[in-house]
């Protein structure tokens, strides 16, 4: 069985002892305001999504991580279905997200419908490409595709 919520305070531990990339002061903002989304299969914590503005005016994601025993199993796929769900209930009309050339994660960003919309390289790393998509919301069904 799945669950996929927003985290809350209660999740610090779990979360900061498994995410190295943000900083707690920051985390705790990010969970107040609703920018952090977890997963849970069969009640292990399976990974995390986490987001912020772009522009202050486009939801982006900043982080999607699942621990390599929940990979290649729809679990991704699952969460950021949710948060284009989410994204779309709050009036947004599109989302962004990234990843470096060298990662396999374009391929699944491509593949749920993100398109390549440049990129650049920060501070002489690895190329980070940048992903945009249009969220189309059909309010019957309230899911995006």
């Amino acid at each position: 069985m799945t669950e996929i919520r927003y985290a809350t305070l209660a999740d610090k531990e779990m979360l900061l002892s498994k995410d190295s990339q943000i900083k707690e002061n920051i985390w705790e903002e990010t969970i107040k305001s609703n920018r952090e989304i977890i997963m849970l299969v069969d009640g292990s914590f399976a990974g995390w999504l986490r987001w912020n503005l772009f522009w202050d005016k486009i939801p982006f994601m900043n982080m999607l991580y699942f621990f390599e025993e929940f990979r290649g199993k729809g679990y991704g796929t699952q969460i950021v279905r949710f948060w284009e769900s989410e994204m779309a209930g709050l009036g947004y009309d599109k989302v962004m997200t990234s990843s470096q050339a060298n990662e396999s994660a374009q391929h699944f960003y491509r593949k749920l419908g993100f398109n390549d919309a440049g990129g650049f390289f920060p501070f002489c790393k690895e190329y980070e490409i940048i992903f945009t998509k249009e969220l189309q919301y059909d309010l019957r069904s309230m899911k995006t595709r």
